[in-house]
């Protein structure tokens, strides 16, 4: 499957693995990667779509655009214009769909300068680790900021804006499990077919663009209706600047300071649900242990934090515009080490 492939194959024979690929864009980042790394998009639908007849998919495409229409989703001319470029079906359930689990922390640096955002995600999918690109984006109203991303995906899992906040996303515990993952899923998916509301990915993407600092970003993601829980870590670039924001789709609950540390479960007793991932309890504890620093071997990163789902580590630093990022498959480490430094004045 193209690169990820070729990057299980070097990382078998001991080879120098891929680097990460830099673009620098503009505010229209999701069609600017997919134009320049197209072939990275195909492979990974090419795994995600395979267990599913072509009807099926397209049927999963007309039922998710129904849906962007009718929440006057402010991205539906973009994933329109991204699933005329693939010209395969997919594009508009892949874009509102997500099944993962992560592990985040948000803590002051050693030296008490700056806050710093660790981010592990999980996915199910293979090829996601080595086919992720980063995309330096200019020209949002707030300022400019950085995604680890795919060519195409509208939304935002992850980023680090320079001299604002780093910010990531994880999904929420599911809603009333019966223990029947694919009956659970359809459940929880009807829901949200009736919540005329942003997915929180695009909400983490609103707040990039247009939030000014870390009080502002908080209070975005703490007041804004969304379609589907989730669970959202931030960093700002003052020491103490670090929250985890835990929400449905019409509450919020915000935990500021030492304990902003999140999986796949809810860090408060009163709301229910059953966790996503792999032993998510054991992987905030392991988190809060962590030391953020730009370990560029990674070498804090063990299990159950590490697992075989592992597709992306990352440490940003938005103070100093600084973020180390790592792609990951079953079988370990997936691309090079990416260290990038962004003055966002310069």
């Amino acid at each position: 499957m193209g690169s990820a492939a070729s990057a299980l194959r070097a990382a078998s024979k001991g080879e120098l693995l891929p680097a990460i690929p830099v673009i620098e864009t503009g505010p229209d980042f999701p069609m600017a990667t997919l134009e320049k790394y197209g072939e990275r998009t195909h492979a990974l639908l090419d795994v995600a779509t395979r267990r599913y007849p072509r009807r099926f998919l397209s049927g999963l495409d007309k039922v998710s655009r129904a849906w962007l229409v009718r929440s006057n989703n402010g991205h539906l001319s973009e994933i329109d214009t991204i699933a005329g470029a693939l010209g395969r079906p997919g594009a508009h359930f892949f874009s509102i769909n997500y099944e993962w689990g992560c592990t985040c922390r948000a803590a002051s640096c050693e030296d008490e300068a700056s806050a710093r955002l660790i981010r592990v995600l999980d996915w199910r999918t293979p090829g996601l680790g080595a086919n992720l690109v980063c995309a330096k984006v200019r020209g949002a109203a707030a300022g400019p900021f950085a995604v680890l991303t795919w060519p195409g995906y509208t939304g935002v899992l992850q980023v680090m804006a320079p001299g604002r906040f780093s910010a990531a996303l994880n999904q929420a515990p599911m809603r009333d499990p019966t223990g029947l993952f694919y009956l659970d899923w359809a459940v929880n998916r009807g829901r949200v077919w009736k919540m005329p509301f942003p997915t929180p990915a695009h909400l983490l993407r609103r707040v990039a663009e247009d939030a000014r600092d870390f009080n502002e970003a908080c209070r975005i993601l703490t007041d804004a209706l969304i379609s589907t829980p989730g669970i959202f870590t931030i960093a700002g670039t003052k020491p103490g600047e670090t929250a985890v924001i835990e929400r449905t789709e019409h509450h919020a609950r915000v935990r500021r300071g030492a304990e902003a540390v999140a999986a796949n479960h809810w860090g408060e007793p009163g709301w229910k649900g059953r966790a996503r991932g792999d032993n998510s309890l054991e992987r905030s504890r392991l988190m809060e242990d962590i030391v953020p620093s730009f370990d560029r071997d990674f070498d804090w990163l063990t299990p159950p934090v590490l697992n075989d789902k592992t597709r992306l580590a990352m440490v940003a630093d938005a103070k100093s515009g600084r973020l180390v990022a790592r792609g990951y498959e079953a079988t370990g480490p997936a691309t090079q080490t990416l260290e990038l430094e962004w003055d966002a004045a310069a």
